[in-house]
């Protein structure tokens, strides 16, 4: 039996269990497993795989996207210049190995994990189908671990943009500064934080709304709910919206090719 699963904390619920058990019984896959895997502290990774040596890969969410780079012993290009991982492929093979493709590996168990970030491929595919001319620049909405899949695709396809955060960082503008201008004139706005997740279904990123348009298109990596309070105000001034949905099963059929070593 191969085992599947996904990382994070909490897991209070998942679309990827859904998605992939559904899978399992729609394509007759009979030999796999997919299970939640709620970790407290990252820093036990290497015993959580010590403890469940039929892993083969793990999917990765909040808030260990960036965290889990620490316990990786080989890292796919894409995911090492987003960084940030979001994917593991699992080997009982030991990471030795890595120094024959001219990487480092960093533990000395008797498995070999591989990082991916398959939210670039996911959010990418996603987001190009509904781009105009006039989606110059955009507003990216939080800088967590999701947030690097977007600003590498938006660097990717030459799209500049300004990040809103609640806490001040370096380069990024508080919500509480946020110019109604700046969202007037950036028509593409992606939110990239949790707010406004189930059931927290009356709370939304603050921004001036009044700002948005009929020439916007506002992209909530959320999924649950199926129209988050963002999409919501922004539909009802005419506005494009896209959730998370999409982006979520394309990144998730990415992931089974690379845990089945078809990337």
């Amino acid at each position: 039996m191969k085992k599947y699963g996904l990382i994070g904390y909490p897991l209070s619920h998942s679309f990827s269990k859904k998605y992939f058990t559904e899978k399992f019984a729609n394509e007759g896959i009979a030999d796999a497993q997919y299970d939640l895997y709620p970790i407290e502290d990252i820093s036990t990774f290497n015993s959580f795989l010590s403890a469940n040596p039929g892993l083969v890969g793990l999917n990765v969410t909040i808030p260990y996207k960036v965290d889990v780079m620490k316990y990786v012993d080989w890292l796919d290009e894409e995911a090492n210049k987003v960084g940030a991982v979001n994917t593991l492929r699992i080997s009982q093979e030991t990471p030795v190995a890595a120094s024959f493709e001219g990487t480092v590996a960093f533990g000395d168990d008797n498995f070999r994990v591989e990082g991916f970030n398959t939210d670039v491929y996911g959010f990418e595919m996603s987001l190009k189908p509904l781009l105009k001319k006039h989606h110059e620049s955009a507003l990216v909405l939080g800088n967590g671990g999701a947030a690097k899949a977007v600003f590498y695709v938006l660097d990717k396809l030459e799209i500049p943009y300004a990040v809103i955060t609640r806490r001040k960082m370096d380069g990024t503008i508080l919500f509480d500064e946020l110019e109604p201008e700046m969202v007037a004139e950036n028509k593409l706005i992606i939110n990239t934080t949790p707010v406004g997740t189930s059931p927290n279904v009356n709370e939304c990123p603050p921004i001036p709304y009044d700002q948005i348009t009929d020439k916007h298109l506002l992209y909530d990596l959320i999924y649950n709910p199926e129209q988050t309070l963002l999409l919501k105000k922004g539909a009802e001034r005419g506005a494009v919206t896209k959730n998370g949905h999409e982006m979520l099963i394309l990144q998730a059929e990415r992931a089974w090719e690379i845990w089945n070593k078809k990337a």
